[in-house]
């Protein structure tokens, strides 16, 4: 018998409080200082932008982004662990930028911590730019604190 696998839709949902359970298994998995529930929602109680990637019923990643003047905050993108190296990262952020240029913004702006360099590889090919450093931004291990690299991406708003 030949099982033939069935296309999963891939799609973007609004995050809501009924989400947070998920959210933060992932979270946890995919960060050493993750961010706790109240984060998330003060976040959703403030209209953040804030999206699920799903696949079927399965939680990809998910991303937060608060909007200011002219531009777009980044505050928590996640690839869950097991999807990781899929291009989950990038889609997430073509998606944010294709909002942002809706909302007629002009930069997303971003920290990464400097130990971090998956991501500040995937922001980088996306055409983020380093324009400055946070000094002990993070709270790291044993009480320490890591530097964040702030990075921004100018985004065209031409048709």
């Amino acid at each position: 018998m030949n099982a033939q696998l069935q296309p999963v839709e891939v799609r973007f949902e609004p995050m809501r409080e009924a989400d947070l359970d998920a959210v933060l298994a992932v979270e946890q998995l995919a960060y050493s200082h993750p961010w706790q529930r109240r984060h998330f929602a003060d976040c959703l109680a403030g209209g953040y932008q804030a999206q699920l990637l799903l696949a079927g019923d399965t939680l990809l990643g998910y991303f937060v982004a608060m909007q200011g003047f002219e531009e777009v905050h980044l505050l928590n993108l996640a690839v869950a662990p097991g999807h990781q190296r899929q291009g989950w990262a990038k889609v997430m952020l073509d998606a944010l930028v294709l909002w942002a240029r809706g909302q007629g913004l002009q930069w997303v702006w971003l920290e990464a911590r400097a130990s971090n360099t998956r991501a500040v590889q995937v922001y980088k090919a996306h055409g983020f730019r380093y324009v400055g450093l946070r000094k002990q931004y993070y709270p790291a291990e044993l009480g320490q604190r890591e530097d964040a690299l702030v990075m921004s991406l100018k985004l065209d708003n031409t048709p």
